[in-house]
């Protein structure tokens, strides 16, 4: 049997992440970052800022999690120690600025989202299960008006194994496909517990994200969110 009409015939609920899955996101981190290097230019290159930026985002991360505003927190301390507390008031205002817009960014849904999900809505229960800070997550998820195709939304600190069982998403994870774009929080946790997963990778992948891929029985690879009504209708 094909293990496309296999998924097919097993699928009873699909849940899907938020960021870089159903809209744009990562971009303007990196954009923010971009910016964050031209403003540090006088104190070092924009290699050394975008190092130093990482492993203090690693660093902070027990401590402040994902999301926008971990982001900016980061952005100012790693500025900090990068002009080596010679930065002004004006530059950290600037930071600060760059780290708010990102709470306004757009979440407008990326090519084929809207429609796939109203057609496998007609078939399937949806959830959505995504990480972060809780009312940024809200207001983009409000943003995006893709809240009513999914009978629950749940957000979390961390896209765990632990957070997956606990989500009630996955309470049959045979008959449960998990869709993402990032294969360390959304793939490989949902294989684990013994899920289906349809990883759609996105352009740009943030660093604390990256991670080596793999093939396996229960997986399907992706190039656009569109190839969903292939697999499942």
């Amino acid at each position: 049997m094909d293990s496309s009409l296999k998924c097919k015939a097993d699928i009873k609920t699909i849940v899907f992440d938020a960021d870089d899955t159903l809209w744009d996101c990562q971009s303007h981190f990196e954009d923010v970052t971009d910016s964050c290097c031209e403003l540090l230019r006088p104190y070092a290159d924009a290699a050394a800022v975008r190092a130093s930026l990482f492993r203090t985002e690693e660093a902070n991360m027990p401590d402040y999690g994902y999301g926008t505003k971990a982001f900016t927190l980061s952005l100012v301390e790693n500025a900090i120690r990068v002009s080596g507390n010679r930065i002004g008031g004006d530059e950290v205002r600037q930071l600060l600025d760059m780290g708010r817009q990102l709470l306004h960014m757009p979440a407008t849904p990326l090519p084929g989202v809207v429609d796939t999900l109203q057609r496998l809505s007609e078939h399937y229960t949806l959830f959505l299960f995504t990480k972060g800070e809780l009312l940024d997550q809200q207001n983009k998820l409000r943003r995006s008006h893709l809240k009513r195709f999914f009978r629950d939304v749940r957000i979390v600190s961390d896209k765990t194994v632990r957070e997956y069982e606990r989500s009630g998403f996955f309470a049959r994870p045979d008959q449960t496909l998990m869709v993402g774009n990032s294969f360390k929080s959304d793939i490989q946790p949902a294989l684990t517990i013994g899920a289906w997963a349809a990883y759609i990778p996105f352009y740009v992948t943030w660093q604390l994200e990256q991670t080596a891929t793999f093939q396996h029985p229960r997986l399907y690879h992706h190039e656009h969110f569109g190839q969903l009504t292939d697999l499942l209708l």
